[in-house]
């Protein structure tokens, strides 16, 4: 088993990682006007970095016991074959290359940074990828090594779980102080966004007059006027006033017989 290959995700602690990366909150300069001063960081409290002092001796302690104890190890003379002694010693290599490189430069960096979200819990996937390879080590020396080996083992990775579970604790609470800290953050950039902006126009009045308008009178047809009198029915009735006699209607002559056709 290679350490490398053991490096997993916690899954209770996935939002830590995400809250990792928004760990440097927006300053209140930079929604500010130019006059404006920036807003210094906190200063850490004493409490939280004697409290990561405290865990981080405890992790370099048990560091130091492992290693003393890995350099007491016989594995060539265990009772078990070849491929189980050699699988064992790869973890054991494994182990030793983290505890004196990748481990201390980690602790180094979280003590310049006490509170750093994502600092922290690269501290803790790597004490998680440790005690997975460590408990395989210990239950091959509690089967083929001698009884001393074993109980110093297993008494180093019980510091070493208590360790990692002492920084699981401490990163909830971190996450949550964050938490806390951005939202109040994110409170008063709103309130000097909001303060900063002019103020509406007043909203426009629209009034729609609904009243009905009053209805027109409707004007009454007047009843046609009689047609005019003709032309022969005004000059009979101008006749019979004016006392004249209206004219006789002459009767074309009869012409005169004609000679019948000659007979041939």
């Amino acid at each position: 088993m290679r350490l490398g290959s053991t490096l997993r995700w916690v899954a209770p602690l996935g939002l830590l990682a995400a809250l990792a990366s928004a760990q440097t909150a927006p300053t209140l300069a930079q929604t500010a006007p130019a006059s404006s001063a920036s807003v210094a960081p906190a200063p850490v409290p004493y409490s939280s970095v004697n409290e990561l002092n405290l865990l981080l001796s405890q992790v370099e302690r048990v560091s130091q016991s492992t290693q003393a104890d890995f350099a007491r190890l016989r594995i060539e003379k265990w009772k078990t074959d070849a491929n189980t002694k050699r699988t064992t010693e790869e973890d054991v290599g494994s182990i030793q290359r983290n505890l004196q490189s990748a481990l201390p430069e980690i602790v180094t960096q979280l003590r310049s940074s006490p509170e750093d979200l994502a600092t922290s819990f690269k501290l803790y996937r790597n004490l998680d990828a440790l005690y997975d390879v460590f408990g395989s080590v210990v239950e091959s020396a509690g089967a083929f090594g001698p009884r001393d080996d074993f109980q110093s083992l297993q008494e180093d990775l019980a510091q070493l779980e208590r360790a990692r579970r002492s920084l699981a604790d401490r990163m909830e609470t971190l996450a949550t102080a964050k938490e806390s800290e951005l939202t109040r953050l994110r409170t008063q950039v709103r309130t000097l966004q909001a303060a900063q902006q002019p103020p509406l126009p007043p909203p426009k009045k629209v009034v729609v007059d609904d009243t009905e308008a009053p209805k027109k009178p409707v004007k009454k047809k007047q009843p046609a006027k009689s047609a005019k009198s003709t032309p022969s029915t005004t000059q009979n009735k101008s006749g019979s006033t004016s006392g004249t006699q209206p004219s006789q209607t002459q009767t074309p002559a009869t012409p005169p017989n004609s000679p019948p056709p000659p007979q041939p």
